[in-house]
């Protein structure tokens, strides 16, 4: 039996390393298959009020995880409250989602207040980060009616038989949410935890969600159990239209666009020509109107804002002594405050933001009134008077007469006193005779002067 060739020996050691490869290869894959997350989850963020932008907002980004096949969404929650409409198409979009929906009240510091607290209500699993608070979900009217009448005790019915509905078919604490509502009652992350309002205590989306599928649960006849390595959550980027909506409908800013629009107006009307300020006036108030329209707006602030700009365009016509400006601020001061109701997650302007608006308006309207008035009793020159006093630069000359070169424009003219003119000589006009200019010479050759004042 002879011994194997050198060949053979490499080959048999060659394909003993290519095995061990593509078995470690396997194993690790094997590995990798098992630990790499199989399930996802899309998250969004919707803080502030609960507004229209707010809901479509939440409507779009569903929409988004059904048709890129996420298997869960998750909504990051940090709310006073917001509009009774609004709330109602949010709660809808979420108890008819085709995925589960998470809803976690994050991070520390958060609040899932009135509007929002149905909203926490309507998730198929909900989280609320430790100190955080839930709660104070009694309706306030923003039509006006007092909640104790009759009008009043319809709409918190309402507002009552909608909670009930949403946490009995979610399983959880239906009498602590009905308190929420008829007595304005809060509780902590912890306090809810405890009493069946929420389901876990998680620091994050991803906690909350592993939380769940570490007990199980069911959606729509489908079980789901997993551990952390399953499931990943990506964010939801928020595109550019609903942050500009979410700005725009905050009442600060509608506020101080409607000043804006009604201060470039106004000086537009002080200053015909000016066309920018009365651009920019116009573009303001139109995204004012917008977000006036939406937010719990009060029709007689409204009117008194109005009121002061129609009384700050009578002190440029009328002789007032001021009595108008400052009826006008009155009227802007009172306003002001008047605009907003108090609704859900609304509150009036507070007089920090008030009083030093209404300070820099009454300073900018003073100006325009003072620049308009120094203008109108200014005397006014035209013809003859208009022309002496200028001064000017012989161009051509002939003796004792010639042409010069005032403000721009030829003019003939003839000297004074008969004296010759010379060109490139600076002369004074102290007359007119017909269409030629009486000139002096000027002795000291002083600076040209163009005009007067």
């Amino acid at each position: 039996m002879s011994a194997p060739s050198c060949h053979q020996v490499w080959f048999r050691h060659g394909s003993a390393c290519l095995l061990g490869l593509l078995i470690l290869f396997l194993a690790g894959t094997a590995g990798h298959s098992q630990s790499s997350p199989n399930l996802r989850a899309l998250s969004v963020r919707l803080e502030g009020a609960i507004t229209p932008a707010q809901a479509d907002l939440l409507a779009e980004s569903l929409q988004k995880a059904r048709e890129q096949n996420f298997d869960f969404f998750v909504i990051e929650l940090d709310t006073p409250g917001g509009l009774g409409a609004s709330m109602r198409d949010m709660v809808k979009t979420i108890l008819n989602a085709p995925l589960p929906v998470c809803i976690w009240v994050g991070p520390r510091g958060a609040r899932a207040a009135s509007a929002g607290v149905f909203l926490v209500a309507s998730g198929h699993i909900n989280a609320m980060s430790p100190q955080t608070t839930i709660g104070a979900a009694s309706p306030v009217s923003l039509g006006g009616q007092d909640m104790n009448s009759t009008m009043g005790q319809k709409i918190k019915n309402d507002f009552l038989s909608l909670i009930r509905g949403i946490a009995t078919s979610r399983g959880r604490n239906a009498e602590w949410y009905e308190k929420a509502v008829d007595e304005a009652a809060t509780l902590t992350a912890q306090e809810a935890a405890a009493q069946d309002v929420v389901d876990y205590l998680a620091d994050s989306p991803i906690e909350a969600l592993v939380k769940a599928g570490a007990e199980g649960f069911t959606f729509e006849d489908r079980s789901y159990a997993f551990s952390q390595q399953q499931i990943a959550v990506t964010p939801y980027t928020l595109p550019l239209r609903y942050r500009f909506l979410s700005w725009l409908l905050h009442p600060q800013i509608a506020y101080f666009l409607l000043l804006g629009g009604i201060a470039g107006l106004f000086f537009e009307l002080s200053h015909p020509g000016a066309v920018f300020p009365g651009v920019f006036g116009a573009i303001c108030l139109l995204l004012a109107m917008y977000a006036l329209a939406i937010l719990p707006t009060n029709i007689a602030g409204v009117l008194l804002l109005l009121l002061a700009f129609v009384l700050f365009l009578l002190e440029l016509a009328i002789t007032s002594f001021g009595l108008l400006t400052v009826g006008g601020l009155i009227c802007l001061l009172l306003g002001s405050t008047l605009l907003f109701r108090s609704g859900f997650g609304f509150a009036p302007l507070g007089l920090d933001v008030v009083l030093p608006t209404v300070l820099l308006v009454a300073a900018f309207v003073v100006g325009v009134v003072y620049l308009v008035t120094k203008i109108q009793i200014r005397p006014r020159q035209s013809g003859e008077q208009a022309m002496i006093g200028l001064r000017g630069k012989v161009v051509t000359a002939q003796g004792d007469r010639g042409r010069i070169k005032v403000r721009g424009e030829l003019w003939n003219a003839s000297s004074e006193m008969g004296h010759a003119l010379h060109e490139g000589q600076k002369v004074e006009v102290v007359g007119v005779k017909g269409l030629d200019l009486v000139v002096r010479p000027l002795t000291d050759q002083s600076p040209l002067e163009v005009s007067h004042g």
